[in-house]
């Protein structure tokens, strides 16, 4: 595992928590950051409406990614044309995860302002599946619902098939997650499932970002106690490096990667998650292509200069 060395420190409180119902057909999960999500959110000034929505994200990013059967990483993206322009996910089977937003700087956005708004029309949500060894699988759907968590259970249902609910909350300090969900293969009492869920939405945002899971739990369904797993710890990690982007140079291509050279003199690039700044130099970049990029390109522009 990857780690950048500003990694916080882990506390009681960055962990994810699996449940089950022994007596219901019915699992579920929470989720409570605040060390992780306070590093994340001290890479950038986000408006307030864009940090409670990445928030959001990033903590349902790490609910579903407990259910990655495999070595890789879960990527979850919401795509917008509006002043919000993506929200981006990624959480990993090691349990590390990262998270940021890109938008119009220079547009106005309010405290109040609804991810619907920001995002404009024709938005989608995105998820990919990033095996460590093979091929990578993706989905892309319209986005259906006015918050992350509706759009999330209306994804749930259309791809798995399974009833799903989901409530999210996030802070400046904090970010956290509930989630209930039938088993797969089998069918609850239809009155069962909607007695949990009911149970479920009545949690409200204070309690999701200040209880621990032991405490919303009992406070929810003390009637029925589920039987709660060991807690997994969730780390921040980057899992950008210098290898990574030098294949991002590498598929820009020559001519691209040239004409920012011969203008600038060396080619800065900085993480979005991370903030860790690469550069390459003429000799880094020639080394890299294994020709001198730079004179190729200011003599190709000479040439067409003389046409």
């Amino acid at each position: 595992m990857q780690t950048q060395t500003n990694t916080p420190a882990i506390t009681a409180a960055d962990n994810r928590t699996r449940f089950i119902f022994d007596d219901m057909p019915i699992r579920g999960q929470h989720v409570l950051l605040e060390k992780v999500w306070q590093h994340i959110v001290g890479q950038k000034h986000y408006p307030v409406a864009i940090r409670r929505a990445l928030g959001e994200l990033l903590a349902a990013g790490v609910l579903l990614s407990s259910n990655l059967k495999i070595d890789g990483t879960l990527t979850v993206q919401v795509q917008g044309q509006g002043r919000l322009k993506m929200l981006v996910v990624e959480a990993g089977s090691a349990d590390t995860c990262r998270a940021t937003a890109r938008w119009d700087e220079q547009a106005q956005i309010n405290d109040d302002d609804s991810l619907a708004e920001l995002l404009g029309e024709n938005g989608v949500f995105v998820i990919t599946l990033q095996p460590r060894d093979g091929d990578p699988w993706q989905g892309v759907v319209p986005l259906e619902g006015g918050s992350i968590a509706e759009m999330l259970m209306n994804y749930m249902k259309r791809s798995e098939q399974l009833d799903t609910y989901i409530t999210l909350a996030a802070s400046d300090t904090a970010c956290s997650g509930l989630l209930v969900q039938r088993l797969p293969e089998s069918e609850p009492n239809p009155e069962t499932w909607e007695h949990v869920v009911t149970l479920a939405q009545t949690a409200t945002q204070e309690e999701l970002l200040s209880l621990s899971v032991q405490h919303i739990l009992y406070r929810l369904f003390h009637e029925t106690p589920p039987r709660l797993f060991e807690p997994e710890p969730i780390e921040f990690a980057c899992t950008c490096s210098r290898g990574k982007v030098s294949d991002m140079l590498l598929l820009l291509g020559g001519e691209e990667v040239g004409s920012v050279l011969a203008e600038q003199g060396s080619i800065e690039i900085d993480c979005d998650f991370c903030h860790a700044q690469y550069v390459f130099d003429e000799t880094d970049v020639n080394t890299l292509f294994g020709t001198d990029i730079a004179a190729a390109y200011r003599e190709s522009r000479n040439a067409a200069q003389l046409q």
